[in-house]
C-alpha cells in the first residue's frame, strides 16, 4: 500500500523565493511541554527555554533569515520568519529571485525542529524521543496588514490561552 499525505502548502507558490511567513510548530500530540501560562503570561520551563534559544539562534545559522515577533506557548511556537536576499530584517512581500532549496521555509523549520528535538532529548535524557509534530503550519504574509495581524495574534496568544483550541484543557 502506498501512503500519501495531503500537502498543506499553497499550491502553485514558489517556495524557492524570498518571503515572509507566519509559522506554527506544535509539540507532538500537542502536549504541554514548554511551560505554563500564568495570569496571561507565558512562563517557560527548561524545554521552553530550549525552544526559544534554538529559535533565536536561527539567524546566526542562516544569514538570509530574520525573525520578527514570536511566542513559545505550552504546546506550540508561533513566529514570523523573514527570508530575504540579504537577511537581517529586509521585508519583501513580493517574491524576487530564486533561492537554494536549503534556504526555503521548509528547510529552515526542519533545521529548527531537528536542533530543538536533539537539545530537549539531551535535557530530558530521552534519546530518540519525538518531541515535535511531524509537520508545521505556515501562512505566507503578503502585505503590512497581514504582518500586523500576525504580530497582534502572537502578542495576544498567552492572554487568550484559556480559550485557545491548542490548550488541551479547553473543552470544545
Amino acid at each position: 500500500m502506498r501512503h500519501s499525505r495531503r500537502s498543506i502548502r499553497l499550491h502553485g507558490y514558489d517556495y524557492l523565493r524570498v518571503g515572509v511567513y507566519f509559522v506554527t510548530v506544535c509539540a507532538r500530540n500537542r502536549e504541554c511541554l514548554f511551560g505554563d501560562v500564568v495570569d496571561g503570561q507565558m512562563v517557560l520551563d527548561d524545554s521552553g527555554r530550549t525552544v526559544m534559544n534554538v529559535w533565536l539562534n536561527t539567524p546566526e545559522l542562516r544569514p538570509n533569515v530574520a525573525l520578527d515577533k514570536f511566542v513559545v506557548m505550552p504546546t506550540h511556537i508561533h513566529g514570523i520568519v523573514i527570508i530575504s536576499e540579504r537577511g537581517r530584517g529586509v521585508l519583501q512581500y513580493a517574491p524576487t529571485g530564486p533561492r537554494s532549496p536549503s534556504q526555503t521555509i521548509g528547510a529552515i523549520l526542519r533545521g529548527f525542529k531537528s536542533a530543538t528535538t536533539k537539545q530537549i532529548n539531551e535535557l530530558r535524557n530521552t534519546p530518540g524521543a519525538k518531541v515535535l509534530q511531524r509537520n508545521y503550519y505556515e501562512h505566507i504574509i503578503r502585505n503590512d496588514e497581514e504582518l500586523n495581524r500576525a504580530r497582534e495574534y502572537i502578542a495576544n496568544n498567552p492572554a487568550q490561552w484559556e480559550t485557545d483550541r491548542e490548550n488541551p484543557n479547553v473543552v470544545a
